[in-house]
Formats: C-alpha cells, structure tokens, sequence
C-alpha cells in the first residue's frame, strides 16, 4: 500500500469498496496530450499521495489512455487488489456495433479494455452514456454477466437521468440481477443542479455512490484562464472539439461572468492560504454525496496542488461556505416536499 498520508477515504456509495476521496482520470490527458512518461510521473505522485483509484476509459486517446494508465500501474508495482481502476464503455469504435449498450459491444468492449489494461479485472465498470436505443433489461443483463464473469466487480453509470438509474434499478430487482451502484456525472461550482437536486432522492433511496469528473470546469476554476488561454493548457489543444467550445466559451457574455466570479473566488484562496484550485477541490469534497473527485493532471506539480485540497477542507467553515455560495449565486433549489 502507499505510505501514509492526510489521503480520506470513502465508501463507494452502499458498497463495502473503499476509494481516496481524490482520485486520478485519463480523459483528454493519458495517451493524448502527454505521453506515456508523464503519465507515469503523475501517477506515481498521485499513489504516493495516497490516491488509490484510477479512471480510464475505451474511448479516451482511441484506448491509449487504457494503455499508458495499464503500464504506469505495471511499472509502479502496485499490488493489484491495492488499487481501485475503473473503465467506460460506449465509444469503442467506427463499426455500427462498436458503440451503444448492446450486449455485444459491452461484453466485447470491456474484453477489449482488458487486453489494453492488461489486467483480468477492472474494479468497476460505467455505461459512458445511456444507450435509449438498447432496451434496458439487455444492459442490466450485459453487465451482470461482465460481473458473474469476474472481468468486473461493480458496475455504474455515467451522465444517465436519475429516471433511467432508477429504471435499471427496477429491472435488477424484479429479475434479481446486480444493480448499478455508482453514477459519473459532471459537478463543480459551476455545474450543480443535476447533481445536488436531481439525483439527491437517489441517494438515500439506493445508496448511490458518485464518482465526479471535472470538478474544476475544465481547468477555469484554477484561475489560469483568468487572463487568455496558455498554450500547454487543455483549452489550447486545437483537435479536440470539446476544448473548442470550452475555449470559445470563455469569451461570451457567460463565460466572461464565469471568470469574474473565480477571479473573487481567487481572493478568497489567498485570505485562507490555498490555491483557487484547492479552494475548488475542497468545495466538492466538502459534499457527503461526493465519493470521489476524479482529477486530471498533465504534470506533477497539478497533483501536488490539487492535493493540497485536503487541508483546504477543514477552512470551509459555514461562513466561508456561505461566502462562496454569495461569489458563486447560482444554488439549484430543493426539490419541493410538498410539506
């Protein structure tokens, strides 16, 4: 196991798996915008940290991300039942069944994720999107079968509506099969709704574990795109389409809004002697609902810093946390009781 560290850990949602409260992703970074070695660099800090859970996925980097994630955990030698990896599978390819739910594409991508991992198992699994197109009862099935299998031990969701985590649920229950513990959505300062409102009922009614990517906006609440777009930053990267529009955003009227409040949000991380970072990591840890906060890296020094979140937590007092929601103005309202 990693030495010891100030590393929290949690219960994946009902589950018995324990994660680190901070995790690491490949998405964009691992096998796309640095090679092999710094992903190893970055990997290696973040176990020495006490990170144990690690996320990839079939379509990240075309399967490179599985790859060069696969050979860092390799390379490090970490025992295998000591850390936590976890894949997505939808996007596997061109063929007209290479995508989707299909039992065919799930059993067949994750097989393949394997082989690229060069592992037996992955801990946990994620349909990377809902597939409205494949009935439900074939997936809850294909991925109960992954699991009888022992290629995986959980399985999950990712961006799915709480009515179709719940409908699969429903489909588990009446034919006894294994229900999806754990959803991946999307959440940080700027991005709430689904999760705070949304999906709460979901997590008292089933326990429902969450493991939350982009927790600082793709890089904005970091403060570095408070004045332009760096080069070696993600938002520069001119073949990807998503940073496209997250680049091109920056500049209307939203994103320029955006920028102001991090730019408050930055003053605020000084007076309580952090980064901007920190303060935004702190933030969603600071969340019980939150199981882990997946972080992207492209160099040590951002694993260093977003680590740094740990000791943040403790200065989010309730009147720091009212201070950030005043900064912030954007709390989802409760979902009605009707009380």
């Amino acid at each position: 196991m990693a030495q010891e560290t100030d590393m929290e850990y949690r219960y994946l949602g009902n589950t018995g798996l324990k994660v680190s409260v901070l995790s690491l992703g490949g998405w964009v970074t691992y096998g796309g915008q640095v090679g092999e070695d710094a992903c190893y660099e970055c990997m290696k800090l973040a176990w020495d940290n006490g990170v144990n859970f690690f996320d990839t996925a079939e379509v990240y980097a075309g399967g490179q991300s599985e790859v060069d994630m696969g050979k860092a955990i390799r390379k490090l030698g970490i025992k295998r039942s000591d850390v936590v990896v976890s894949t997505k599978i939808f996007w596997g390819g061109k063929g007209v069944n290479d995508r989707g739910l299909s039992r065919k594409h799930i059993i067949e991508g994750l097989m393949a994720s394997l082989k690229r991992l060069e592992m037996d198992y992955v801990d946990i699994v994620f349909a990377h999107r809902p597939d409205p197109e494949t009935p439900m009862e074939e997936t809850v099935r294909a991925f109960n079968y992954c699991i009888d299998k022992g290629w995986v031990f959980y399985w999950g969701t990712s961006e799915w509506s709480a009515q179709q985590i719940q409908e699969a649920c429903a489909i588990a229950d009446k034919f006894g099969l294994i229900k999806p513990v754990v959803e991946q959505p999307q959440y940080n300062m700027f991005h709430r709704e689904r999760f705070e409102t949304e999906y709460e009922p979901l997590y008292k009614q089933i326990g429902l574990g969450t493991t939350i990517w982009s927790p600082l906006a793709g890089g904005i609440l970091t403060g570095k795109y408070n004045d332009g777009v760096p080069q070696d930053s993600r938002f520069a990267m001119k073949d990807n389409e998503m940073m496209k529009r997250f680049r091109d955003g920056l500049s209307t009227e939203e994103g320029k809004a955006k920028l102001a409040k991090v730019r408050k949000l930055g003053e605020l991380a000084k007076r309580l002697d952090t980064t901007t970072a920190a303060l935004a990591l702190a933030w969603t840890i600071k969340n019980k609902n939150v199981s882990t906060v997946i972080m992207g890296a492209s160099k040590p020094s951002q694993i260093t810093d977003n680590v740094s979140a740990l000791k943040t937590v403790p200065k989010l007092t309730d009147e720091i946390m009212e201070e950030i929601e005043g900064i912030l103005d954007n709390k989802p309202k409760p979902n009605p009781t009707f009380r």
